[in-house]
């Protein structure tokens, strides 16, 4: 399935069953103000977690704030933490993987708000 044409994923779960709050609720309504606000509360308090950063990443992005997001996903592409994380389709996909595909969505500018694929991570 291309890219293009499918939810790629805001992070769920991570199939250790981690319950940190990635925002997945508040990116999947497209409230991106109110994940980035619970994103950052979260990486304040210390959580280096590959879903955080990507999931922070992709509200960045959507809100205009591509070199933060940019950083955030080299982070999560280079972490040495690499875990399966459940995507909004139901996928499990390696963090490390999913950090490199939201970069490459980035620099193709699909998340600007017209664009008609989105990347969500429960």
């Amino acid at each position: 399935m291309a890219i293009g044409s499918m939810i790629v994923g805001l992070v769920l779960t991570t199939q250790a069953g981690a319950s940190a709050d990635v925002a997945y609720d508040e990116l999947v309504a497209n409230r991106n103000q109110a994940a980035i606000a619970v994103l950052e509360e979260a990486a304040d308090a210390g959580a280096d977690d590959p879903a955080l950063l990507i999931n922070l990443g992709i509200a960045y992005a959507r809100a205009g704030r591509e070199q933060e997001a940019r950083e955030l996903f080299r982070s999560a592409a280079r972490s040495e933490t690499a875990l399966r994380l459940e995507v909004a389709g139901g996928d499990w996909v390696d963090s490390r993987d999913l950090a490199r595909r939201a970069l490459r969505m980035l620099d193709r500018g699909e998340f600007a708000p017209s664009s008609s694929s989105r990347v969500t991570m429960r």
